[in-house]
């Protein structure tokens, strides 16, 4: 287990106060504002929920927001780790809270949501790593509005026994997502909380123990890797039989956070997801302002439906062979 930061310490951070390099103009997006927006904000403040979006200051919160999409963050707004791209606060986490999963329930139900996706900061101070939490809003979620299809985007339960991944997979979620972030070279200086080979595996776990759960895993690009990289990394999702892949440009939340190596084109991004479908995901979203949950429900339609044609093509191929 990782050491626990103190309050607002960013260990893995850089304290060179370097500028934040200027954006091109494909990384511009309009101000978040307007009525849908406030009355989605005011919503998520009178619950007393955190989102991603506001904590880890996403571009696309005002396109989100305005469209009543948001990516709900659980088990409080303090995270155990420092990555060095993050901008949620570190530090010692407050305890866990019981009204949380009916919160979560009630965003679903008022903002009416076909999807939802929860994810959650890193607790590493949490016997199970927070894993009967995420169960505990899947279940309040499913009693409250049924309809609604469920992603969780996890932490990697570095360290925690199987049985905090095993109690997720059984609450089955529609969608489980976790996020590889980046190629291997560059996890001890981005993400020296975490391992990659436990990550992939825990994508890999997921697929072993429920081949019925869509599984999700996405990049971020510009901290320094080479396509090369990028591409063995598609390799390693792929044996590990991950079905969505996500690629978005790595985009520096304040000077103390590291620098941006390459604002990448989105010309390269199409390129990228090019071979990504070449080498077989269902899904690929791929594009400078992707993120895990742009999209995430029209997506999951996408992909439920390229799921459903690619068993087809099994099916199909094995009566071929029958005949």
């Amino acid at each position: 287990m990782s050491k626990i930061p103190a309050p607002d310490e960013k260990t893995s951070r850089s304290d060179s106060g370097s500028s934040i390099l200027r954006k091109p103009d494909w990384l511009r997006v309009r101000s978040p504002g307007g009525a849908a927006f406030n009355e989605t904000h005011g919503l998520i403040r009178k619950l007393g929920l955190a989102t991603v979006c506001e904590e880890a200051a996403c571009p696309n919160i005002g396109e989100c927001w305005t469209k009543k999409q948001a990516t709900v963050m659980i088990l409080g707004e303090v995270c155990t780790r420092a990555c060095a791209f993050c901008n949620v606060k570190t530090g010692h986490p407050d305890k866990v809270n019981p009204l949380e999963p009916g919160h979560v329930a009630d965003v679903a139900a008022e903002m009416n949501l076909e999807h939802i996706v929860i994810t959650s900061v890193d607790r590493d101070d949490l016997e199970d790593g927070g894993a009967s939490q995420f169960v505990k809003v899947i279940e309040a979620v499913r009693a409250r509005t049924p309809k609604t299809t469920i992603e969780i985007l996890t932490p990697d339960f570095r360290g925690k026994p199987d049985h905090a991944l095993d109690m997720i997979v059984k609450a089955r979620p529609d969608v489980f997502n976790h996020n590889l972030e980046t190629v291997p070279r560059l996890y001890p200086t981005i993400r020296p909380g975490a391992r990659y080979f436990t990550s992939l595996r825990l994508l890999e776990k997921v697929r072993e123990r429920d081949p019925s759960i869509f599984t999700k895993s996405g990049l971020m690009l510009g901290l320094g890797e080479d396509r090369l990289e990028v591409h063995q990394v598609m390799d390693d999702m792929r044996q590990a039989d991950v079905d969505f892949l996500t690629l978005g440009q790595y985009l520096q939340p304040t000077p103390r956070h590291v620098r941006v190596e390459e604002f990448v084109t989105p010309d390269s991004f199409k390129a990228y997801a090019a071979t990504a479908r070449a080498k077989g995901f269902s899904m690929v979203a791929s594009s400078p302002l992707t993120r895990s949950s742009y999209y995430a429900g029209a997506d999951f339609a996408r992909l439920k439906e390229a799921r459903q044609k690619k068993l087809e093509k099994i099916a199909a191929k094995n009566s071929g062979k029958g005949a």
